[in-house]
Formats: C-alpha cells, sequence, structure tokens
C-alpha cells in the first residue's frame, strides 16, 4: 500500500494532506525519516512514527476507553465536553464511533470502534449483551432489595417488568447490577422503581469483557486479540 492511502486510512487525514505530512518530513519508519509519499509499504503489522507518536497500522480500531464522570458520548456534546476530546486525533479522523452510551455522568468501561457490524453486535436488543455496572446507592440496601430487581420492577411507561439479569451487593451501598436493555436510563429509573437512588454509576463489564483495574480514567487503549474474544464469545 501506498504511504499517503495507508496514513488516509488510519485518520491522518485527507490523501493530499497526508502526501504534505511524508513531505514535510514527519513520518520515520525505523527510525529513518521517509519523504515519499508514493512508498509502497507491505500494510500488515506496519509501525511507524508520525511527529514522534509511534503508531501500528490497523485495519479495523476496537478500542476501550475508561470514560470520567463530565463527558458526553457524542462528537456534538450538549452540555459537556465529548468523550473524543480524550482520543488522539487520528483516531476521531478515521471515524470510530462508541458502542453503545453511557450518560454524562455514568463512568467506566466504553468500547469504540469504526467496524459498524461490531457496534451493532453489541448493541441490537435482540443481542441481549450484559452489561454490568457498579451502583453506589444513596441507601442502605439488604437482599430483599436485589431480589425486587431480580423479580422485576415497573418503569414509567413500560407495559412489563423490568428484570436485572443479575443483582449482588457487595456493601450496604455498593450494588453490582447486570442488565440486558439499554432503555434511557435505565438502571437509574430501575433502583428508584426498588425503593433507592443512584449516586454514583460506573460501568465495569461489557459482554465478557472487564474493564481492566489498570486503565486509569480518561485513558484508553487497544483491545487484544483475546478481549475481542471475550467479547465476541
Amino acid at each position: 500500500m501506498q504511504l499517503d492511502r495507508l496514513l488516509q486510512s488510519q485518520g491522518f487525514g485527507s490523501r493530499k494532506e497526508c502526501r504534505q505530512l511524508v513531505r514535510n518530513g514527519w513520518l520515520t519508519i525505523n527510525g529513518e525519516t521517509v519523504e515519499d509519499p508514493f512508498r509502497e509499504v507491505e500494510a500488515a503489522g506496519f509501525t511507524y512514527e508520525v511527529d514522534g507518536e509511534p503508531w501500528e497500522y490497523r485495519e479495523t480500531a476496537y478500542l476501550m476507553l475508561n470514560k470520567p464522570a463530565g463527558y458526553e458520548c457524542s462528537r456534538e456534546p450538549m452540555h459537556n465536553k465529548s468523550v473524543f476530546a480524550l482520543l488522539p486525533d487520528p483516531l476521531v479522523g478515521r471515524g470510530v464511533q462508541p458502542v453503545g452510551r453511557l450518560d454524562s455522568d455514568t463512568t467506566g468501561l466504553l468500547l469504540l470502534s469504526d467496524n459498524g457490524q461490531f457496534i451493532h453486535a453489541l448493541t441490537s436488543p435482540k443481542r441481549k449483551v450484559a452489561k454490568t455496572y457498579r451502583v453506589t446507592l444513596k441507601h442502605a440496601a439488604d437482599a430483599a432489595f436485589t431480589q425486587k430487581l431480580l423479580d422485576g420492577v415497573w418503569l414509567n411507561d413500560e407495559s412489563e417488568a423490568t428484570r436485572a439479569a443479575g443483582a449482588e451487593l457487595a456493601d450496604p451501598t455498593t450494588l453490582l447490577l447486570t442488565i440486558t436493555e439499554g432503555k434511557y436510563h435505565q438502571v437509574k429509573r430501575m433502583v428508584a422503581a426498588a425503593g433507592n437512588r443512584v449516586e454514583a454509576l460506573c460501568r465495569v463489564a461489557l459482554g465478557g469483557l472487564a474493564l481492566p483495574a489498570d486503565l486509569a480514567e480518561g485513558e484508553w487503549r487497544w483491545l487484544s486479540e483475546a478481549e475481542l474474544a471475550q467479547l465476541q464469545g
């Protein structure tokens, strides 16, 4: 693949902009500055640096982000910053999108990708992909509270009870709640319907993938092959 085409596919701009990037001497390969934008390279496994930043060619982008509070899952946020402000420009440029959305005050595991089929597979209601949240409760709860969530609670404008796929208390005010739907403010509404209130909310797992303990709030990284397999399993 020609370097200008490769850089374009990785989000560094239009082909014209990528040619100029190379001609300006911003691209290095194995420590060597390359100024020919038409140079042919093998894309698979190709590593390079742009303006001193290391990159590896990836045909498809699969990312995880530990979302902080105060960020919206939108390119055009209404009241807060965008989660895209936490990503390098080339990832934004190649068109990654959130896999589902987290409210601005909700923290935790957020996946992003430029693979529409991957996004659909994890967000389609028919797939019933499990999402687990760590919920900080306003009032101490007991086993009767978690049983209400498992048996089902009635939400406004819903024609049937909404049931948790899992509900477990880590301590009296910390609930691990698993749901398989994606209704509007679902966790907050379920907890309220069961007689409590959400003080803080963090998504700690999606499908078979848990939020890594070493990924700090606001940080992102590429998903590994093993993590992709966990999601697809």
